[in-house]
């Protein structure tokens, strides 16, 4: 048996990087001789015009990477491992092995819907069957055309930029746990690059409008204290939903919550002040959770917005605003961003900074309502 790196030409001046695995021959009654060959396509892929160091450095990075890959199925060869399992593996039905994974994030809603509407676009590309082996870079940079060019919307709207970020990015991370389950050896969506994301304005609650919330009849008063202590603590709705009193906590006469954040799974410890230990209500047993009743559903934003109108606000206010509510009060009474970015449980602060933006211009807003001097 023998392992030969070859390339294959293609359009827009590419070359596919492959490796032939001859396993010998046979000889046909008529004496022609017939070889025997598998074909093992990496999803790696050389500049043919490479004129500029960056297009270089790929190159060599994937030549490198190429003859690594070709250097572990000769080993493989040699210990008798090859063949029979990378070969089952790589014609596996790639749709179904995604569906796995994203029950998997059953229990974290808000990440779960994300997967699952990513899941749903995969069926609508691919009509619910590819292998594997059939997933190389062309096919990852014609799923990210069909997230931009497909109206996808329920009201036939095409996608946001951060919906495809997002829906793109569960794929990508897909097949990087594929590469980790040695189902395939790379992962051809690396290099894809995606739209630049364009921010949206993040409504929030100044507060005074808060004030007349908190005055305010709601439906359902489970949502009014969940909503208003958020707004007070930045807790996302998975994590207020899920907050039992074994997690709040006092040391040195200081209320903390001590949760994992639903969506980045990090252990944190929440301080929070008197006015959010109010909306808390009175303690119950340790595994009883604070906000009984309190679920995610249409009724329940129904619930919300007619709660806001009634307190004279017409933003469209949804219950994550809550949290840029609580970014947005923080950076307006001079805490620091760092503090903010800490508090908010960001892993990265350039994820706070939009809401130094949002600060920057309600400055600029008051600046532009001083009275005029010359009359």
């Amino acid at each position: 048996m023998k392992i030969t790196l070859r390339k294959r030409k293609l359009k827009k001046g590419r070359t596919k990087l492959y490796l032939d695995i001859y396993k010998g021959y046979t000889k046909s009654e008529d004496g022609k001789i017939h070889s025997i060959r598998d074909y093992e396509h990496l999803g790696l892929y050389l500049y043919e015009k490479a004129n500029n160091h960056t297009k270089k450095q790929h190159n060599k990075q994937m030549l490198q990477l190429a003859n690594s890959i070709k250097a572990k199925r000769e080993l493989d060869i040699q210990s008798g491992k090859y063949g029979f399992n990378s070969k089952v593996k790589s014609k596996a039905n790639f749709i179904e092995y995604f569906n796995k994974l994203t029950k998997k994030r059953f229990e974290s809603k808000g990440n779960y819907g994300n997967w699952k509407s990513t899941l749903k676009h995969l069926i609508g590309y691919t009509s619910g069957k590819v292998c594997f082996n059939e997933i190389d870079e062309q096919f990852c940079e014609n799923f990210k055309k069909y997230l931009v060019s497909k109206p996808l919307k329920k009201n036939g709207g095409h996608l946001s930029t951060s919906s495809i970020a997002s829906y793109f990015n569960k794929f990508r991370a897909s097949l990087k746990q594929a590469v980790k389950e040695r189902i395939i050896s790379y992962n051809p969506s690396t290099e894809i690059k995606l739209p630049k994301i364009i921010e949206k304005d993040r409504q929030y609650l100044t507060l005074e409008e808060l004030q007349r919330l908190d005055k305010a009849e709601c439906r359902y008063p489970v949502l009014k204290r969940a909503f208003l202590f958020s707004c007070l603590t930045g807790l996302r709705f998975g994590d207020v939903e899920s907050l039992t009193w074994r997690q709040i906590k006092i040391f040195d006469n200081q209320v903390k919550i001590h949760h994992h954040q639903e969506k980045t799974k990090s252990l944190e410890y929440l301080d929070i002040n008197n006015q959010a230990v109010e909306y808390l209500g009175k303690r119950q047993n340790d595994d009883d959770l604070v906000f009984i009743g309190l679920r995610y559903s249409d009724y329940v934003n129904v619930a919300l917005l007619q709660w806001v109108l009634r307190a004279g606000i017409t933003k469209h206010i949804t219950f994550h605003c809550s949290r840029h509510t609580y970014a947005t009060l923080l950076l307006t009474y001079d805490v620091k961003l760092f503090t903010v970015s800490k508090l908010l449980g960001h892993k990265n602060i350039k994820t706070t900074q939009i809401y130094g933006k949002i600060i920057d211009k309600k400055k600029r807003e008051a600046v532009n309502k001083l009275p005029q001097i010359k009359i």
